[in-house]
């Protein structure tokens, strides 16, 4: 290695510094905005899901299904109210997917390609794909928070600031883990069967729908199911912020998971240790 090269390598280095480093984060922030805004009814689907449910299937439980004071209600509260943390978490979940999907297309068309060779570190740029991915699910779950505001579900008014913590976490929690799936699928066709296999017992096998007081009730074994899924931690981790408190739990765990996946995507990712590498390998 001559002289000049240290030398080259330092000067390189300072030219992608913080201000570089800032202005590639943006541009990807930026780049996942405009593909959320053209897609019009990414949008809209993202509400109608947490709509019906809140509209339809929680008006209709509640003549049937009695909650007692749970944490961290103070009193008393309509199912409606219980389960709109969760269904701001399905937002998030199912954003967290569709990136995911997103990162399979651009690795198909080869755009994918055009942002891992660039001179900047792998993690940060899969670091800023996933904040990207979390940025439009937190409009989308404050958009909901506004229609659910309309159905009496009114929260204290600190807790829409303080909830915004928790939704960055739990947002980032659920696209690293559909940032680490989008390194394990081939091909685009095989996504929604996958999909499936994630979303739905993700979301059923929680704390989003029914406490898990109550499901001990009904199964030991499906407590233990729900309280070993990291959805459910997202979903209290939400719930609290939005009335002001801290679950320490919830926040140990999703910060616990975000890491976890987020480090297996990072060297899924890797062309030369990771899945990828793998595949082309055999």
């Amino acid at each position: 290695m001559s002289a000049e090269e240290p030398s080259t390598s330092l000067r390189a280095h300072r030219r992608l510094g913080w201000g570089g480093r800032v202005s590639a984060f943006r541009g990807v922030v930026w780049r996942e905005m405009l593909r959320f805004a053209k897609q019009r009814e990414r949008f809209v689907s993202a509400l109608v899901r947490p709509l019906v449910w809140l509209f339809i299937f929680a008006a209709g439980f509640r003549s049937v299904l009695g909650l007692s004071i749970t944490e961290p209600y103070e009193t008393y509260v309509l199912y409606e109210v219980y389960v709109t943390p969760g269904l701001c978490a399905m937002i998030q979940l199912f954003n967290g997917m569709q990136s995911s999907l997103s990162m399979v297309y651009d690795r198909e068309t080869g755009a994918m390609r055009t942002l891992l060779v660039s001179p900047f570190p792998r993690w940060f740029l899969l670091s800023s794909k996933l904040m990207a991915g979390v940025a439009v699910s937190v409009v989308q779950v404050y958009a909901f928070l506004a229609v659910a505001w309309f159905w009496d579900v009114e929260p204290p008014r600190m807790g829409y600031i303080m909830v915004l913590p928790a939704l960055i976490l739990s947002g980032m929690m659920l696209g690293a883990i559909g940032l680490f799936l989008s390194s394990t699928i081939r091909q685009l066709e095989n996504f929604a069967g996958i999909m499936n296999f994630v979303i739905f017992p993700m979301f059923f096998a929680s704390s989003a729908l029914y406490p898990l007081w109550r499901m001990a009730e009904s199964s030991v074994l499906l407590h233990d199911i729900c309280a070993l899924n990291p959805f459910t931690y997202a979903v209290e981790l939400i719930r609290f912020a939005l009335y002001g408190q801290l679950n320490t739990v919830a926040l140990a765990v999703v910060v616990g998971v975000t890491i976890v996946f987020l480090g297996a995507a990072i060297f899924a990712y890797d062309p030369s240790k990771g899945l990828i590498a793998k595949r082309r390998g055999g």
